[in-house]
């Protein structure tokens, strides 16, 4: 008898404890009605629950809420509950905090955290970044840009900085106005069974950048995005917290409009052992690609067991169709909104680092070009190695896409499966189906 009451206290508490450790957003002050701005109750409520000792941070079902730039916090489940809508305010004036630190020249924060620990964003509702109202005309296969200068208001989805023990499950995330899942430093994340799905017609609007991170698993994804869908990089605006490794994605499926799987351009330090396995890539402009375009080295990458459609997309997307596309070549000296960004600081020329250790295990793709392996100098892209390689290609085009590359942007392949230039021990087992 005295077994079962203390049971029933102990579940009572339990009860009461989870119940303490919720924090309803209506119960903050949000609407939930769709028109209102929503922000500062949701930010009450996450600096409450912070504040107590973390919890979980409710947006209830049948509600949308709209809502300009908030800051995510140490020790809190942002919970979206089945049919709950969490929408990125259209004003572009309430986004004023850069996404990449004294650089405003590429968007700013949304949804952000930076210096945290133990944080989630799950639940089955989703997260929209309302970007076809940041964009400009509608064009056949994409929409005009807004001019800008050195400021860009495009706000990013979901931008976390420096965050440890991070996990991202389940939710919906949908049209970014410019990138949309962008890990900064983190390390220890897990990012499983999301839909992110972009709208395809949105520049710039990458699915998941790992930047200067490490220890990621991604899995079970399903991503359409215009840019990449998953791209791994080294941003110098962000090269104090070092380099890019030890990362797995698996069973993801992907449709792209640029380069589904993409390593670069961005990489002024080290990406390495890193793992794709098990992933279908469909309507993608090029499938699998290095791009190292900075002094920053690629290393130990393999990528396995992965089936690809490809098609010739128009020259507003980098790509030629490429199924591998494996390159170092140097920075273009540009005079983009932030070309001051892309270069070591004091400089005006960009320099290249090596690409070694590359392997491509049982791929499988239909295509409209050959893959391409080069770099600019010999010895530079160097151990790359094709292992039951299966393409059957409808050349639509004999060029392979080196922008954004310092010399001449395309190289002629001259219709081979695999066109190589400057490569040392390169082995293909390569197939024509």
């Amino acid at each position: 008898m005295h077994l079962r009451r203390n049971m029933l206290a102990i579940a009572l508490l339990s009860v009461l404890t989870l119940h303490a450790q919720t924090y309803n957003v209506m119960a903050f002050g949000a609407k939930g009605d769709g028109i209102t701005d929503d922000a500062a109750a949701i930010q009450r409520a996450i600096d409450r629950c912070s504040a107590e000792g973390g919890g979980r941070v409710v947006l209830p079902g049948r509600h949308e809420f709209m809502a300009g730039p908030i800051e995510l916090k140490s020790n809190i489940d942002l919970h979206l509950e089945a049919t709950a809508v969490l929408k990125a305010r259209p004003d572009a004036h309430v986004y004023r905090l850069s996404a990449f630190g004294e650089n405003q020249g590429e968007g700013m924060l949304w949804l952000w955290a930076k210096h945290a620990v133990n944080l989630s964003v799950t639940g089955k509702g989703t997260i929209h970044g309302n970007g076809i109202r940041f964009m400009g005309r509608e064009l056949a296969d994409s929409y005009d840009l807004k001019p800008v200068t050195t400021f860009d208001p495009r706000p990013h989805v979901l931008t976390l900085i420096d965050v440890r023990h991070l996990t991202i499950r389940d939710v919906t995330i949908k049209e970014g106005a410019y990138w949309t899942v962008h890990l900064v430093g983190c390390d220890g994340a897990v990012i499983d069974g999301i839909q992110l799905l972009n709208n395809l017609k949105i520049r710039n609007g990458d699915g998941i950048d790992l930047d200067h991170s490490r220890n990621i698993r991604i899995s079970n994804c399903y991503i359409t995005s215009g840019d990449d869908c998953i791209c791994l990089k080294n941003r110098r605006e962000f090269a104090e917290y070092g380099s890019c490794h030890d990362i797995v994605v698996t069973n993801c499926v992907m449709r792209s409009r640029s380069c589904a799987i993409k390593i670069g351009s961005e990489n002024m330090d080290s990406i390495h052992h890193v793992s794709f396995d098990n992933c279908i890539i469909t309507g993608s402009n090029r499938g699998l690609g290095i791009q190292n375009r900075d002094e920053g080295t690629v290393s130990d990458v393999t990528f396995s067991n992965i089936q690809m459609d490809l098609r010739l997309w128009s020259d507003v997307w980098w790509g030629k169709a490429e199924p591998i596309y494996v390159t170092a070549y140097p920075r273009a000296n540009g005079n983009h909104k932030d070309a001051n960004w892309r270069f070591p600081k004091g400089e005006t020329q960009g320099r290249c680092g090596k690409v070694e250790r590359i392997f491509f295990n049982n791929i499988t793709a239909t295509s409209e070009n050959g893959c391409f392996v080069g770099g600019d100098e010999p010895g530079k892209v160097s151990h790359v190695y094709f292992n039951n390689v299966r393409l059957k290609v409808g050349f639509k085009t004999n060029v392979a896409d080196l922008r954004p590359c310092r010399d001449t942007p395309f190289f002629d392949n001259r219709g081979q499966l695999v066109a190589t230039e400057n490569v040392t021990d390169c082995r293909l087992d390569v197939f024509d189906m």
